[in-house]
């Protein structure tokens, strides 16, 4: 036996076939997959990169508040169409009653006018008449101071001034003709009667009953008459010392006054 046959072999082991055939086949895959790699890696390289994102998806917090906010905006949008139409409407109501005013202020102006221009013409007329009175009054006096030995009153007459001074006080009743109360020709008709004379019911027709005498020339039991004859609306009887008495109102009754009192228009004589 050989002095090296114990001792142990220094030399790497030989491979086996299978293995090495193994190894090989791996490489070769590897090689392999590192071609395709760098081939597509060089097609990625010529082609662009397109990238997807995906949109989060919205939780259902997010989506109430979203259809809140557009409730909120809708309801935003209703109050401010309700807000013009009102503020459309005060407008057209401010406009109405300005034309409103205007017109009630032409109308306030036209009937002060009016109510002025009646205030004139009855001052006018109240001139007028003062001025006819005064006029009046001053015949009357006259007549007085000219009928003076005329002022006693004998026959008739003196019946019908005896009869009227004794209704003094009674109450003036309009359409009245005694024996308490009377009106101006209810006192003058009744007045006459007691001396037989029929006389007409009414003042105007009591105007024009007998002759017209002048007021400077009374004599009494003469019939006093205001207004125009035949038109007249108050008579009294002449009782003689530039007196008369007649019903005049409800408020004096039947009385006496003098002619400066109320100077009569005119006078008729029926004795």
């Amino acid at each position: 036996m050989s002095h090296t046959a114990h001792i142990r072999s220094h030399r790497k082991p030989r491979r086996s076939a299978s293995k090495i055939a193994m190894r090989a086949g791996v490489a070769g895959g590897v090689l392999s997959t590192l071609a395709v790699a760098g081939a597509s890696g060089a097609a990625n390289a010529a082609e662009p990169v397109t990238q997807t994102l995906e949109l989060p998806t919205l939780t259902a917090d997010v989506a109430t508040q979203v259809a809140q906010s557009a409730d909120a905006t809708q309801q935003a949008a209703a109050n401010y169409q309700l807000q013009a139409e009102r503020d459309a409407a005060a407008a057209k109501a401010a406009k109405q009653a300005k034309s409103d005013l205007a017109d009630a202020k032409q109308k306030a102006e036209a009937k002060k006018k009016a109510a002025q221009e009646a205030a004139r013409k009855e001052a006018a007329a109240r001139a007028s008449r003062n001025s006819e009175r005064t006029t009046l009054s001053a015949k009357a006096t006259t007549s007085t101071s000219t009928s003076t030995s005329t002022s006693t009153a004998t026959g008739s007459a003196a019946a019908v001034v005896a009869f009227v001074k004794a209704q003094i006080g009674k109450a003036y009743v309009s359409g009245a003709t005694g024996p308490s109360a009377y009106d101006c020709s209810g006192l003058v008709q009744t007045a006459f009667k007691q001396v037989g004379i029929s006389l007409p019911r009414v003042s105007q027709d009591q105007s024009t009953a007998g002759t017209q005498v002048s007021l400077s020339n009374l004599q009494p039991g003469d019939i006093l008459y205001w207004g125009g004859a035949g038109s007249a609306y108050h008579v009294a009887v002449y009782v003689g010392d530039g007196m008369f008495v007649g019903a005049q109102n409800p408020s004096s009754g039947v009385g006496e006054h003098p002619l400066s009192y109320d100077p009569p228009t005119g006078a008729v004589r029926v004795l």
